[in-house]
């Protein structure tokens, strides 16, 4: 048994398809993670939904911003935007099935036993992992339940932009599901209003990162012993310079390849 970890996918279907059969990937007996953001902008987005979900307990995927981008539209009347490639989903017959199978996905996944983190963009710096569990279960609760179209109806904004345990209601909701989906660089400041706060806009590589700000990554110390796997980041092409957090968005839906891990020996695989 075998347990393998795979970046966004984002409708690179053809490419998965490839590795799975480059590793010989066995539902019966291995598993699949994956880093979120299974959809848009890619071809071929709709099957992507459909192979991960037919994987039943052998795939595990947390929620990436696209896949909320998917839900807000097909749920809460959310405008598609101008890149999205979501059409052949919102028009499929099993639409609403797909739909209610992805609202049960997790924002965060925690292998106690092997000391293992999955996110999409990552984990807040002031957060612990068994706290960053519990706010994750915060807003998959909320997808989950009769209040998710007033929340995916109130869920875009970069306000605010940084945690305190005081924040409630849909600001509290929004600010944790920035920081697994959305974040990349946080502000270092010795001033505790500013300090960690996010910076939403910026998608570029570490190299443009702009004065005052890090990569999350830099300011979070997973426990010993524990790694973090994330996705999000093209422009970081899978390189963090930390061993235990480990990146696997390698850009492929922009022209460059797919990344998958296996996580028991290390070795990485490239779709070509």
């Amino acid at each position: 048994m075998a347990t393998y970890v795979v970046g966004d996918l984002q409708g690179c279907y053809r490419e998965l398809q490839q590795l799975l059969a480059t590793v010989k990937f066995d539902p019966a007996n291995d598993v699949l993670w994956l880093t979120g953001d299974l959809v848009n902008r890619g071809p071929q987005s709709l099957e992507c939904l459909r192979l991960v979900r037919s994987l039943g307990k052998s795939a595990v995927t947390v929620l990436g911003n696209h896949d909320l981008h998917l839900l807000a539209v097909a749920m809460s009347g959310a405008s598609s935007k101008k890149k999205d490639t979501l059409a052949n989903i919102l028009s499929a017959p099993d639409r609403d099935e797909l739909m209610h199978w992805l609202r049960q996905q997790p924002l965060m996944v925690v292998d106690e036993a092997r000391k293992l983190a999955l996110v999409h963009a990552g984990i807040f710096p002031d957060w612990t992992i068994p706290q960053a569990r519990q706010l994750a279960k915060e807003v998959e609760t909320v997808l989950q339940s009769d209040s998710c179209l007033h929340f995916l109806q109130h869920m875009y904004g970069n306000e605010p932009d940084n945690w305190g345990e005081d924040l409630r209601g849909v600001d509290r909701l929004r600010f944790i599901t920035n920081a697994f989906t959305r974040m990349r660089i946080c502000a270092v400041s010795k001033k505790p209003a500013k300090n960690n706060a996010l910076e939403l806009r910026y998608k570029e590589g570490v190299d443009g990162i702009p004065s005052g700000y890090v990569p999350w990554f830099a300011r979070f110390l997973p426990p010993d012993g524990w790694r973090i796997l994330f996705g999000h980041w093209a422009a970081l092409e899978t390189h963090t310079g930390i061993d235990n957090i480990i990146a696997l968005d390698s850009g492929c839906i922009w022209g460059r390849f797919l990344t998958m891990l296996r996580i028991d020996d290390g070795m990485y695989f490239r779709s070509s």
